[in-house]
């Protein structure tokens, strides 16, 4: 059981974490979420910003203080205390707000988070997870009990406004189709959006480049291997040798996109069968770490022929591989951006096809329309172009959707 004091030493460090957090700046998510839901999951990659998100709301948002528990699972406290022993403390003594940081430390989390919510009806329950985290309704049926959101890495227009350089709310893909010269013109007169961009691209994405702008690629490589050596094993229950494989995929796959992989020649040189090596593909792209282009025919749950393979964002692009091709990062930062809001396939004259509709090519600024010029809404992405005219859009633009 929690006596008085064991809840005291929680109390207290959910207390300090909430008032030490800055709200300068917050990520886009935070006002997507319906925070009046009784039950939600906010899963993303580690690094995100999930955990200063949650920190942010109750800060902000709960004026009683003491109503709100704040907990992490990964918090070696949990390994001599029972996790609903201390739910039962906070809400007998006045708790209305549970929020559970890394719930997927918990082995039964599903269970436990059902139980919590069934339990006690009136407490409001936040929790977050891994991105590789999966709702199995056979275990728990929080699918309509709950509402499940992901956070994503930050979006070139959040670095731009977390630097101090420029503030403005999203624009949605049709309207920066329409009206992205005058956006552009708009932006780019108080702002060198190009060098921005550049160093977007290499350290941008995740929220701790700030804390760690001299040694990023280091902090980034401690971010995969976490992944990877606890997330993956945690939530997949997989073996250290499916681990060391799983790495060494990454690596491979690290050197090689966008390039079509031929998969058998993969899993051979990984020494793993066809089922297992697609699951250690799964694995990679549930975590963050890369993305998997598909054509529009085909469901994204038949891996074994992916049309290209990418790493998830040009920052990984940067800490794991020495020599970056700039096309790949191009393609690459189109990819990642896009895809947060809007559904993404391969095209077979183009780079990509977006929405069922839009065929896009991603390129440098000399790139010409001959691939597509004969395609209704057809569109080029063009890099280190400041501003675009027509159907030729700068290629940071697509950075500004969310």
């Amino acid at each position: 059981m929690i006596n008085t004091e064991d809840f005291a030493l929680i109390e207290r460090t959910s207390k300090r974490r909430i008032a030490a957090v800055s709200e300068t700046f917050r990520r886009y998510l935070f006002d997507e979420i319906d925070w009046n839901n009784r039950l939600i999951g906010i899963k993303g990659p580690k690094g995100g910003g999930k955990t200063t998100l949650i920190l942010q709301h109750i800060k902000q948002d709960i004026a009683d203080k003491d109503s709100v528990l704040y907990i992490s699972l990964d918090d070696l406290w949990f390994t001599t205390h029972d996790v609903k022993d201390l739910v039962e403390y906070h809400y007998t003594h006045g708790g209305k707000y549970l929020f559970v940081d890394e719930v997927h430390y918990f082995p039964l989390w599903q269970r436990l988070i059902k139980n919590i919510y069934d339990e006690y009806p009136d407490l409001y329950i936040v929790f977050t997870g891994s991105s590789m985290l999966q709702i199995d309704n056979a275990q728990a049926d929080l699918s309509r009990r709950m509402q499940l959101y992901t956070l994503n890495g930050m979006s070139f227009r959040e670095y731009l406004e977390f630097e101090g350089l420029y503030h403005m709310q999203p624009v949605g893909l049709k309207d920066l189709l329409e009206h992205h010269t005058d956006i552009a013109m708009e932006m780019t007169t108080g702002v060198k959006i190009l060098p921005a961009f550049e160093k977007y691209c290499a350290t941008g994405y995740y929220p701790f480049y700030k804390e760690t702008r001299k040694n990023h690629d280091q902090r980034l490589m401690q971010v995969v291997n976490m992944i990877l050596d606890s997330d993956y094993p945690t939530v997949d229950g997989v073996s250290i040798s499916t681990i060391r494989k799983t790495r060494k995929m990454l690596m491979v796959l690290a050197e090689a996109v966008p390039q079509t992989l031929n998969m058998s020649q993969l899993f051979r040189e990984l020494d793993t069968d066809r089922n297992q090596g697609l699951k250690m593909l799964s694995a990679l792209q549930r975590s963050g770490l890369i993305n998997l282009l598909n054509d529009d025919t085909k469901s994204l749950k038949h891996l074994s022929s992916p049309e290209k393979i990418y790493l998830n964002n040009t920052n990984l692009m940067c800490a794991l591989n020495a020599q970056v091709n700039k096309g790949t990062v191009r393609e690459t930062f189109f990819l990642n951006q896009t895809a947060c809001k809007h559904h993404v396939c391969y095209h077979k004259q183009g780079d990509f096809f977006v929405d069922h509709q839009y065929v896009f090519e991603v390129g440098g600024k000399n790139k010409s329309f001959d691939q597509i010029k004969d395609l209704p809404d057809s569109f080029l992405a063009i890099d280190d172009t400041e501003i675009g005219s027509h159907n030729r859009i700068p290629l940071w633009m697509f950075g500004l959707m969310y």
